[in-house]
């Protein structure tokens, strides 16, 4: 086993121990944030707020957290992003306790940041992989995310016990939780992330003749592959992110009860992350264009049983079960190719705008979901979702006909 191998082995054990932690933070902090929106309010109609914010604000953290790592590293770029995360975690406590839902809004912002950080750890995951295994091993780190995700919304009640303990005001026990894990997270990456990946990654790349690194959006203008990648990746978050801000909705309001719709969600989770290693060993072993389409494929037959089945319950937990699964392939396929579509000094510019686009275009798709289903229904949603899944799916066949050489 050579030295770099060496270090990659030990960076996705430092990044999988870092993911679970932030998961848990993350998933705490997005299982009160409705409720504490909607209680500081005043009113239930802000309580989409909690989602809408922290979406925005993992959007907006994107590209300086690209930035500090092109200039400091993975390790620092991470490690703030963890530390940014749990100060909106303070701050909405804070709001709650003052009852100001503006200073809310911007804690919960600031706490995207454990979104925005995860989502770059799965770059990082590829700065020293090899190109055959570039899928599976950001495919392991996505998968960790699995944990925290899982285990963050059962904290509510034992959050609530200790928050109540140490006088905190009501519904932010939880953070409790939020600010341990991504202080804790930080420390990891702070300390785990030695040498740093990326920087090791540019020192042993070769010279581009002092030309200085582009940042995401000229990567885009100039690199076709990029531009395709990225957009794969946005548009089929946004097609998952679309059904699954209405499916709860929809089915609570057809008269399924909380068990039906937790375990419809539970099952969509379920599918996102369990299977992510298979689809990333999919992408190295049959390329990732080819896995994007399987992606697409899983994505139409769930969008086709939401418009034919939108009245059986059964048919609606199947079609986001498979919803899931389509997000994974696609997103792990096209995250993958994001990392390897432009040169490495490029790398993390372009990741950053990927995640960017990724998070903005869904918060633009979510907002739009609540109209669009009022006035075509759930079933008329998967269909207009369809259209987003055409032009990934158009534009992934043009690409296997003249697919431009992926940079090693």
């Amino acid at each position: 086993m050579t030295e770099t191998e060496a270090l990659q082995k030990r960076v996705v054990r430092v990044l999988v121990a870092a993911q679970i932690l932030g998961g848990i933070g993350f998933g705490a902090t997005v299982s009160v944030g409705a409720l504490l929106a909607s209680d500081v309010s005043g009113s239930p109609a802000w309580s989409g707020m909690a989602a809408t914010m922290s979406t925005l604000g993992a959007a907006l953290i994107a590209v300086p957290l690209a930035r500090a790592a092109v200039a400091r590293g993975r390790r620092v770029a991470l490690s703030i992003g963890s530390t940014v995360a749990a100060l909106g975690a303070v701050l909405a406590t804070v709001a709650a306790a003052l009852g100001s839902f503006p200073v809310l809004l911007v804690g919960l912002a600031l706490a995207g940041a454990s979104s925005a950080t995860n989502l770059q750890a799965r770059f990082a995951s590829t700065d020293l992989a090899q190109p055959l295994h570039r899928g599976r091993q950001l495919s392991l780190v996505v998968w960790s995310t699995t944990i925290g995700a899982v285990l963050g919304p059962n904290l509510i009640e034992p959050g609530e016990v200790i928050g109540s303990a140490i006088g905190l005001p009501t519904l932010t026990g939880p953070f409790v939780f939020t600010v341990a894990a991504q202080l804790a997270a930080m420390l990891v990456y702070f300390f785990g992330l030695r040498p740093d990946p990326l920087l090791t990654a540019l020192k042993n790349s070769p010279p581009r003749d002092g030309a200085p690194p582009r940042h995401g959006f000229a990567t885009l203008r100039v690199n076709g592959l990029a531009r395709y990648a990225v957009v794969a990746v946005a548009l089929s978050h946004a097609t998952m992110v679309v059904m699954m801000s209405m499916t709860p909705v929809y089915l609570y309001g057809h008269g399924a009860t909380l068990v039906i719709v937790g375990f419809a969600l539970s099952l969509h989770i379920a599918g996102m992350y369990s299977l992510s290693p298979v689809f990333g060993w999919l992408s190295d072993r049959w390329g990732r264009i080819p896995t994007i389409l399987v992606g697409q494929s899983i994505l139409v037959v769930s969008l086709l049983i939401a418009w034919i089945g939108a009245e059986s319950q059964a048919l609606v937990v199947v079609s986001v079960v498979l919803l899931g699964l389509g997000w994974s392939a696609s997103t792990i396929s096209g995250s993958a190719l994001v990392a390897e579509s432009a040169d490495v000094d490029d790398r993390a510019g372009l990741q950053g705008v990927s995640d960017l686009l990724m998070n903005s275009t869904a918060a633009v798709f979510g907002a739009l979901a609540g109209p669009v289903l009022a006035l075509v229904g759930y079933s008329g949603l998967g269909v207009a979702c369809l259209l987003l899944v055409a032009v990934v799916t158009v534009w992934s066949l043009r690409n296997l006909k003249t697919q431009v050489p992926v940079a090693s």
